[in-house]
């Protein structure tokens, strides 16, 4: 049976992708990492690097004896994704990049990341993750899966809040996009805040083997609030 490892993005864990995934788990395995610093490891140093997060994940992918496998990588974890594609050629098969972009640092982003580090401090984790958490959503605090994505965030502290801020502030992989090489689908929901469509359309256009899917009425968390669309977007994809 063919394996999909998932890579969570910034104050996400493996947790957040608890009964999204049960369709796919029907047709393959999952295998969902918790990246040093956030969710189950949260008791670890975290990593201040987008290139340093894609070597360890590379790293306990061998220690499993994970071979071969299909990838998938939201928001922070979508560069880190890139990054394991670059590094980990040969084994991977699909790609798919979820409501993610090619720079750590958006244009026009709403406050530099030193105002969101400041920010952080002043407001603790606990209210940084809340905070956060509910822009994922289209309808922000009332959405039917932000408490469970909210319990997640919060596990993550504020050496971990700061690192994931440096390490998407020192990356850029706009100059590697042509050299991802698997067939990958770039995977974006129509009301993301996150991630406007001209970094979406940048990983679509650049990436040389790439399909497009939209996912309609959703934000950052469309695996949360289009489940069943979600699911079979990426099932067609992932049994080409």
């Amino acid at each position: 049976m063919s394996v999909l490892v998932l890579v969570h993005g910034f104050m996400g864990g493996a947790a957040q992708w608890d009964g999204y995934f049960d369709q796919l788990a029907r047709q393959m395995d999952i295998h969902a990492v918790d990246l040093p610093g956030f969710g189950a490891n949260a008791h670890l140093d975290p990593i201040p690097s987008i290139g340093g997060y894609a070597d360890w994940v590379v790293d306990q992918l061998r220690q499993t004896g994970i071979q071969r496998y299909d990838l998938l990588g939201h928001s922070m974890g979508g560069m880190i994704a890139q990054e394991i594609a670059l590094r980990d050629v040969d084994r991977i098969d699909r790609l798919v990049l979820y409501a993610t972009g090619s720079i750590g640092v958006l244009p026009g982003r709403f406050e530099t990341i030193e105002e969101s580090k400041r920010r952080a401090e002043a407001d603790g984790a606990t209210a940084t993750a809340r905070r956060i958490a509910a822009t994922w959503f289209l309808d922000y605090e009332a959405a039917e899966g932000f408490e469970p994505c909210a319990r997640v965030a919060e596990q993550s502290r504020l050496p971990a809040i700061h690192a994931g801020l440096d390490a998407m502030q020192a990356w850029s992989g706009r100059e590697n996009l042509g050299r991802i090489t698997p067939q990958t689908l770039v995977l974006w929901g129509d009301q993301d805040r996150t991630y406007p469509w001209a970094q979406i359309h940048t990983l679509w256009t650049e990436i040389p083997h790439t399909n497009l899917a939209v996912i309609p009425g959703c934000a950052h968390a469309v695996h949360a609030e289009k489940t069943q669309l979600f699911s079979e977007v990426l099932s067609d994809f992932l049994s080409r």
